[in-house]
């Protein structure tokens, strides 16, 4: 019945994706004054899910980065709608403030469903 606990494997994921996203915004908000500097973003958390198959494993940004494994080819550079400023800089602080409570919001949404999902399995268990 147990044997594979998938929403697990998806809440985990999701979790780490909030993280690594939180990670590239903090970034983009401490360059925000770096002349030359380019707004970074992340894939959207379902285009990462879906195209690794659903496994639940992301892909880091470079080895080691907290025991994910982001790849580069999930970090878009330049994805801010902002204007560039004369000295280079893409970071619209606005924007990076905005995207802080979105990935605020799919953390919490993980937790919840990870927290529903322990709810389900220690009702199953205890009957």
């Amino acid at each position: 019945m147990f044997k594979s606990l998938d929403v697990f494997k998806a809440a985990h994921a999701m979790g780490k994706h909030a993280a690594a996203r939180q990670t590239v915004v903090a970034q983009n908000m401490a360059n925000a004054d770096t002349p030359g500097y380019q707004a970074r973003d992340i894939k959207p958390f379902q285009e990462i899910y879906q195209n690794d198959g659903g496994s639940g494993t992301m892909r880091a940004t470079r080895a080691g980065h907290h025991g994910s494994s982001l790849e580069a080819s999930d970090m878009t550079p330049g994805l801010s709608t902002a204007e560039v400023s004369p000295n280079g800089n893409s970071v619209s602080v606005e924007e990076e403030m905005l995207k802080a409570v979105e990935i605020k919001r799919q953390h919490d949404r993980s937790v919840a469903i990870y927290k529903s999902s322990m709810s389900v399995l220690r009702t199953a268990i205890s009957r």
